[in-house]
Parts: structure tokens; C-alpha cells; sequence
């Protein structure tokens, strides 16, 4: 066994006990799993408002994601999953966030700059969200998180939404 194959085997334990980590457990809203994507409306990064309905059809992963971060390089793979599934009706959404250590401080045009220059992102960016639960929760995350019972508790959360825009899955 090479020291990559035993580095990669000594981890398993340790990635496996970090599932639930990033994730904050809050209560299910029957009101919440009887709403749909499709009925919610959100600020894009550097336009003005966008209908959730034009993804009627498609299946959605909505993802909080933060320009300094440790997993921000999961840029890549979910740029990935846009361009390789875009044309069959699956959509990568990011929401910037900076809740989680203040790792998203950028403006709008920061933002978009870094994720354009350093990983060529096309999927659709908007403007930064509150993902915490509480008061100033953003209604899409009120959503996710009542309709999952999860809400992220890191940054790159994501949210698996079916095609009739109720939300699936949380994936911490």
C-alpha cells in the first residue's frame, strides 16, 4: 500500500463522522412542503429580480457557496454538473452567503468576477442570502430549510429540488 492509498484509507473514519457537521437540525413546516420553488422569487447577483418558475420542470441543486472558503473549490465540480447536465433539465443555483466565518465579503461585481475568472462559473449567481434560520432567513432558505428540516451550517449546503419544485434532499 502506497502512502496516498493509506492516507486515503485513515480518512474514511473522519469524513464519515464530519456527515451532519455542516448541517443545523430545525423543525419541519407542513406549511413549507406544501410550497414549491416555483412560487418564490430572488434577487440575481447583478440584475434585477428572477421568477424561481422558469426552473418549472428541471431539477434544481441549490447551493450556498462563499468565494473564501475551504470547499470553495467545489466551484469546479459543480460547474461541471451545469455543463454536463444543463440540457437535460438539471440547474446548479448559487447563493453567496458570508454567515459562515465571513467568508463571502464581496460586493455583487466581486463576486462575480472571482467566480468568472477563477472557475469559469455560468450557472445563475445570486445575491447574497440568509441561511441561518431566524428572522432574516431569506424566504427560499425558509423554505429549503422548513420543507427538509435541515438548514446548512457551513457554507456549500445544498438542497436537491425535484422538477415539481418541492425540495428532495439537503446535502450537508
Amino acid at each position: 500500500m502506497n502512502t496516498t492509498q493509506l492516507i486515503a484509507a485513515l480518512s474514511l473514519p473522519l469524513l464519515a463522522s464530519c456527515s451532519g457537521f455542516f448541517t443545523e437540525e430545525v423543525p419541519k413546516s407542513e406549511t413549507a412542503a406544501a410550497m414549491s420553488l416555483h412560487s418564490l422569487k430572488v434577487d440575481s447577483l447583478d440584475a434585477g429580480p428572477v421568477d424561481l418558475a422558469q426552473y418549472q420542470g428541471a431539477v434544481v441543486l441549490v447551493v450556498n457557496v462563499a468565494s473564501e472558503c475551504g470547499f470553495t473549490p467545489q466551484y469546479k465540480g459543480l460547474e461541471a454538473l451545469e455543463q454536463e447536465l444543463s440540457a437535460k433539465g438539471f440547474h446548479v443555483l448559487g447563493f453567496p452567503s458570508d454567515e459562515f466565518g465571513g467568508q463571502e465579503p464581496g460586493e455583487a461585481a466581486e463576486i462575480r468576477k472571482f467566480c468568472s475568472e477563477q472557475y469559469s462559473v455560468s450557472f445563475p449567481m445570486f445575491a447574497k442570502s440568509i441561511t441561518k434560520p431566524g428572522p432574516n432567513q431569506s424566504p427560499l432558505f425558509t423554505f429549503l430549510s422548513g420543507a427538509t428540516g435541515k438548514a446548512p451550517g457551513w457554507n456549500f449546503c445544498k438542497y436537491l429540488v425535484g422538477k415539481d419544485g418541492k425540495a428532495v434532499a439537503f446535502y450537508d
